[in-house]
């Protein structure tokens, strides 16, 4: 809104801005209040000796550096981290299958808010460790629940962390070789499935709870390359999603912004408005 001018207009047109600067108050004090109302839910593991990695990474350590009480007459502790980009809860930034993608901290802070979606597809991965999530099962989705909204953020159910922290079940990883893994059954995501949510829905991420996007008998990693050359990110080792509605909520993924990164630990939250 303009100045208001020096004419006999002047109070009525500062009056229209006072009752405009009234509504706007008022619009962001009942969002301040929907938001202390909301629910969150964390959709993050907790990082430890027993977080899940890759089978060519190294696992996660916490170093004790020092605890105690100093000359100084406080307490005092530090420790020191050592872990894989790509290790627990965590993000793919672009880079990590894609030449000139962006890297971790390139990556738009749009990208990781924004509308959630739930893909509930628990039973198919029950009755099948190896099932691939495609665009029938978004199909199925969108004619039970609508459009699947532009630029969303996509979560697949797949029901494996329930089974956190167990490596065998969750991942199956039995064997090791460079890049992969052998015998690693678990589910996910059809590269044909990922390249229709980029091309037909536009998405900002897609969020999976196994150990990959792609699933474990992939050998070429088909998935990974179809989100993160299109600078879609992907977060991988989601916490259980259960409780989550199919849609209706949104969702904050904000990663540790390492400069170059290929990726990095994640925190992970749903936000359920106070209806849900």
């Amino acid at each position: 809104m303009g100045e208001c001018g020096p004419s006999s207009s002047r109070l009525a047109c500062c009056a229209v801005r006072a009752g405009w600067c009234g509504m706007r108050c008022r619009s962001f004090s009942f969002d301040r209040l929907a938001w202390e109302q909301s629910r969150l839910i964390d959709l993050t593991h907790s990082f430890g000796a027993d977080t899940i990695v890759w089978p060519t990474e190294q696992d996660f350590r916490l170093v004790l550096q020092q605890a105690g009480e100093t000359p100084g007459g406080y307490y005092y502790a530090s420790n020191r981290l050592e872990m894989a980009e790509h290790g627990g809860t965590h993000i793919d930034a672009p880079i990590h299958f894609s030449k000139d993608g962006q890297t971790l901290d390139q990556v738009p802070i749009e990208r990781l808010v924004g509308t959630g979606v739930r893909i509930d597809v628990t039973a198919q991965c029950g009755r099948d460790r190896d099932y691939l999530v495609t665009l029938q099962d978004f199909e199925q989705w969108e004619a039970a629940h609508g459009r699947i909204p532009t630029r969303a953020i996509v979560l697949v159910d797949t029901g494996f962390a329930r089974f956190w922290p167990s490596r065998q079940t969750v991942s199956g990883h039995r064997a090791e070789r460079a890049g992969g893994c052998t015998s690693a059954p678990f589910p996910g995501l059809a590269s044909r499935g990922a390249a229709w949510l980029v091309g037909e829905r536009q998405v900002k991420a897609v969020g999976i709870d196994t150990a990959s996007i792609d699933y474990g008998q992939s050998t070429k990693f088909k998935t990974h390359v179809a989100l993160l050359s299109q600078n879609v990110p992907v977060f991988e080792n989601l916490g259980d999603l259960r409780d989550l509605p199919d849609q209706g909520f949104d969702v904050i993924a904000l990663p540790m912004k390492i400069a170059g990164g290929t990726g990095g630990p994640l925190r992970v939250i749903a936000v359920l408005p106070p209806s849900h």
